[in-house]
């Protein structure tokens, strides 16, 4: 048990999830007061001392399977929560006079499935997503892999969407006539059983991977980073849900941080005259300063977005947080650009998300001028000759975008003269740092007319950059 927990926790701290040596310590105290075979009481005593954010339970969750997975023998179909158990009692009815699921066919065994889903028969699921995996999966001992291969085959003989219409048709046979919002309660219901077939299946195979080349192999394989950790420019769908979940809440800490921050570090000029009555009982002497109550100016933010195809999920989620943070800015304004110019503030304002602003943008066509291709320096030379006025020392500039301009004049005087004019210009760049210059970035011809050129690959990169603003 202890080796399990220590593997546990270094393979979460590789990943990105901070433990600290006490927390590793309170987690196997903790595990003297449940029943260790009690897997969920273990789960729930671990996850309590170790995982101090909900950003990090899907790696927990994962990880935790990997080490303390079930280790029954990968075969024995018929040995848990089978024999002996009512469920597996069902199961064997409808298997054959042996009662043995081994014997079904496959029409007889998605029947099985199609049953166990309809009861949401939990116990039955998880002994047929073994049977499953068993004759479609494919196991190949000692094969290197994550498991995905075997996941697609498994799925892909089971069909889960033929299940889930044939669910969908059943249900909605027997409940009669139902409104809108009974009618989506009774698909989302439907979407988590299947989804809780797929998680058992998953497990298994799971399972079957760490008996076969041991935990440290498999969570090697599986070791996937958590989603503040996720690069932007290679981000997948399921993983760009999993940043905008993080993202959301992520916006209201920083904007109280932000505020904490301002009014902790910044106080008022010297009062000179309280300071003088106050040193008339130290003989003169002004042993204590007194200050002026602090009034901290907020500044205004501009942000020019690059929204081409190559980073427009790294703008996109950008606009999200900045925009999120107004509140402690006097005055924001975006623009958008790809090889033209233009702002957007109003429609982020008129938006209910940044999600719903972007296919507006999209679909206005903004940012576009000719080609649709990037352009900075036409961007920043249209920003510098219809903006530039408006600018003042107040301004702190923000630029998103990998600065390859395809090979366009980079007109990098239009930047210098905003620099001029403003308090900061900062650049977030989305690409490694590696590839900078390379082909036809041009980074390093504006990086002198910016305060900080920055890697911002990662919502973690992005909320250190966001902290340190002031």
């Amino acid at each position: 048990m202890i080796r399990a927990v220590e593997g546990l926790v270094a393979e979460l701290r590789r990943i990105g999830v901070p433990i600290s040596v006490s927390e590793s310590i309170d987690a196997v105290d903790g595990l003297q007061h449940v029943d260790l075979a009690d897997r969920g009481a273990v789960k729930a005593a671990l996850g309590c001392a170790l995982v101090k954010s909900s950003d990090h339970d899907g790696a927990f969750d994962a990880v935790f399977d990997i080490y303390f997975s079930l280790t029954s023998a990968p075969d024995a179909v018929g040995a848990e929560e089978g024999e002996g158990s009512p469920e597996g009692g069902r199961a064997g009815a409808g298997a054959g006079a042996g009662g043995s699921l081994d014997d079904v066919d496959d029409a007889m065994l998605k029947e099985l499935v199609l049953r166990a889903l309809r009861r949401d028969d939990e116990p039955l699921r998880r002994q047929l997503s073994r049977l499953l995996v068993t004759r479609h999966a494919g196991f190949t001992p000692g094969r290197a892999v994550a498991g995905t291969y075997y996941l697609y085959r498994t799925m892909k003989a089971v069909d889960p969407d033929a299940l889930r219409l044939a669910l969908l048709a059943e249900e909605r046979a027997s409940a009669g006539p139902l409104g809108d919002v009974a009618q989506r309660l009774l698909s989302e219901d439907v979407d988590r059983r299947i989804r809780g077939l797929e998680h058992d299946v998953e497990a298994e195979i799971r399972r079957r991977l760490v008996a076969d080349r041991g935990a440290d192999a498999v969570a090697r394989t599986l070791r996937t980073p958590l989603p503040e950790d996720i690069d932007f420019l290679t981000a997948s769908a399921a993983q760009v849900s999993a940043i905008r979940q993080v993202v959301r809440p992520m916006a209201r800490k920083l904007a109280s941080r932000l505020a904490q921050k301002r009014r902790r570090h910044r106080r008022g000029g010297l009062d000179f005259r309280r300071t003088v009555r106050r040193s008339l009982s130290t003989g003169g002497t002004p042993v204590l300063m007194v200050f002026r109550r602090p009034r901290p100016s907020k500044p205004q933010l501009v942000v020019l977005a690059d929204i081409s195809g190559s980073v427009a999920t790294f703008a996109a989620f950008t606009l999200q947080l900045t925009f999120a943070l107004r509140s402690e800015f006097s005055k924001v304004r975006v623009f958008v650009f790809v090889d033209g110019l233009d702002e957007v503030t109003r429609i982020l304002e008129e938006s209910e998300d940044v999600a719903a602003a972007t296919s507006r943008i999209n679909s206005e066509g903004h940012g576009v001028w000719l080609d649709g291709r990037s352009d900075y320096g036409n961007a920043f030379e249209t920003f510098w000759q219809e903006h530039g006025r408006q600018l003042s020392h107040r301004t702190t500039v923000l630029v998103l975008g990998d600065a390859r301009s395809n090979y366009h004049a980079p007109r990098r005087e239009a930047l210098r003269h905003v620099q001029e004019r403003v308090r900061e210009v900062f650049w977030l760049n989305p690409e490694p740092e590696a590839a900078w210059n390379s082909g036809d970035s041009v980074i390093g011809q504006y990086a002198p007319y910016c305060d900080a050129v920055i890697e911002c690959r990662t919502v973690r990169q992005l909320r250190e950059f966001v902290e340190q603003l002031e």
